[in-house]
Parts: structure tokens; C-alpha cells; sequence
């Protein structure tokens, strides 16, 4: 029985291997690598236009903690947060009406938060533009009714309004996930006791679902935190968030020890909300 059982082990080893191998490779050559790189420039200095000395100095960093840098580094997590509540207060709607729709109700729900992923986002980000500027399409509707003009482009309003058009399906596709497997008994169960629908929703639904909402939630935050283009075309010199700072340290000052730390505080902030979540997770497994 020993030899039998260990052939098929090895079998089943060299099997998993031979899957692996290939984006294993792909990804430590295509992105374990090159961010390895980064984070090395990190600790360096410019030398001339083409050469970094990796010289393991924290200057790169140190300098990140100047007031005008940490102000961006809040603009950033203000834009991103309001970001995603406004997110979660449209899309929680959206989903929760997706997982009681009829079959074809939910392909064509679906289908309308699916849309947008088909167009690219330079493209939709123009669109927007044609939208908000002050001879577009909303300031012709509202000169109609004698409003107006109203200034919206290149402003913060304009900066939430794309990073909400942009990120609302990052919101809406986590919770239909998490909603649509829902114990319908226990919503009826509410109901037959005597709570209305939106102390159901509110007292049973947020609840359960609680998990699936925070995985939404950090699944929105996050890109949002790093958006570069949406704010760039859409905002002002007031609507700067960090990604735009980090583009101009690596194009335009050619300074790409500086950008690289940039880059990686934002990483550094990222990993520290996940690391946050992941202990919140086993704190309620450890209770339960």
C-alpha cells in the first residue's frame, strides 16, 4: 500500500507543478521583480537622468512625511472614502433589488452595471467631460429652465462624481455575491414577527452580510486611493490626489527614488487597512 499511495502522490506533485510553473514565473518575472526594483529605488538617490544609487538612505521617506505630501496623502483618503460611501449607499440598493429581481430582471440589472467595463476608461472619463463641462449636456438641460451655467468640471465635484462612475460595479458585483446567498426564510421570519422591510434590511440583511460589505468596501477604497486618470482629467489644481504626484516624481522631476516612496506608502497604507480587516476576521472567528 506504501509504494502505491506514494506514486500517486508524486504524480499528483509533479500534476501541480506543471500547472504552477507557468504563472509562477509570470508573476515573479512580471511583478515580484519590477516592484522589487522600486522598492530598492526607494532607498536610493538620483544620480543623473538615467542612474539610481541604491545607497539604503531614508531621506526618500522622511521627505514623504512633509506637511505638503501628507496633505495630499488626506485629500487622497477623504476623495477615496467619500468614494466608496457614496458607493455603498447606491450600490447596496442596487444589489439588494438584483437578488430579488426575476431571472431576466438580473440579466439586464447586471448587464447595466456590467456596461461600463466594456468601454475603456479614457473613453468614459472624455464622456464625462462632455457631460460636466460648462457648454455640456447638463448646463444645456438646465439652461432650458433658465438655471445656470454651473461651473462642475475641474473641480472637487467633478473628481467623487468619476471615481463614483468608475468604482460603483467594484461595490455592487461583491455584495449581489454575498446578498444573492442569502437564507430567504429568515427575511420572511422577520417579516411574519412583525419588523417592516427596512428594519429587515437594517436588523438582518446589513448583519449577515456584514462580511461580504467589508470585503466591498476595501475593494472600492483601494483602487480609488491610487485613481490617477479620473482625477487628473476631471480635477482642478485643488483635486490632486497622490497617484498624480507619484506620475510627476517619476515623468517630470525625473525623480524616481522619491516616487518610489511615495509609491510604496501608499502601498504601506493598503496593506495596513488589510491587515486591519484580516484581524477583525479572526477576532470574530476566535469568538465564535
Amino acid at each position: 500500500m506504501v509504494g502505491p499511495m506514494n506514486g500517486d502522490w508524486r504524480r499528483e506533485r509533479l500534476a501541480f507543478l506543471s500547472v504552477i510553473t507557468a504563472p509562477a514565473a509570470w508573476i515573479v518575472l512580471f511583478f515580484v521583480i519590477p516592484l522589487g526594483v522600486i522598492w530598492a529605488y526607494s532607498f536610493g538617490r538620483t544620480l543623473n537622468l538615467t542612474e539610481v544609487a541604491v545607497t539604503g538612505t531614508l531621506d526618500n521617506y522622511a521627505r514623504v512625511l512633509d506637511p505638503v505630501y501628507l496633505m495630499i496623502f488626506a485629500k487622497s483618503l477623504v476623495f477615496a472614502g467619500v468614494t466608496t460611501a457614496i458607493c455603498l449607499l447606491v450600490g447596496f440598493p442596487y444589489a439588494l433589488v438584483m437578488t430579488f429581481a426575476t431571472p431576466r430582471g438580473k440579466i439586464w440589472l447586471l448587464l447595466g452595471i456590467m456596461l461600463p467595463f466594456w468601454t475603456n476608461l479614457l473613453v468614459r472619463t472624455y464622456a464625462l467631460m462632455a457631460v460636466m463641462r460648462t457648454e455640456g449636456w447638463i448646463n444645456d438641460a438646465v439652461g432650458l429652465v433658465g438655471l445656470g451655467p454651473f461651473e462642475m468640471l475641474h473641480t472637487n465635484f467633478a473628481v467623487i462624481v468619476g471615481l463614483v462612475y468608475v468604482h460603483l460595479p467594484f461595490i455592487v458585483l461583491p455584495l449581489y455575491s454575498t446578498l444573492d446567498r442569502l437564507d430567504r426564510s429568515l427575511l420572511e421570519a422577520s417579516l411574519d414577527l412583525g419588523a417592516g422591510h427596512i428594519r429587515t434590511i437594517l436588523q438582518v440583511v446589513v448583519p449577515i452580510a456584514r462580511p461580504g460589505i467589508l470585503s466591498a468596501v476595501m475593494l472600492c477604497f483601494i483602487p480609488a486611493l491610487g485613481s490617477y486618470l479620473t482625477p487628473d482629467l476631471l480635477g482642478g489644481p485643488d483635486s490632486q490626489m497622490i497617484a498624480s504626484v507619484i506620475e510627476r516624481q517619476f515623468k517630470r522631476a525625473n525623480d524616481w527614488p522619491f516616487g518610489a516612496a511615495l509609491s510604496f506608502m501608499l502601498m504601506y497604507l493598503t496593506l495596513a487597512a488589510m491587515a486591519v480587516r484580516a484581524l477583525q476576521d479572526r477576532r470574530k472567528g476566535a469568538i465564535a
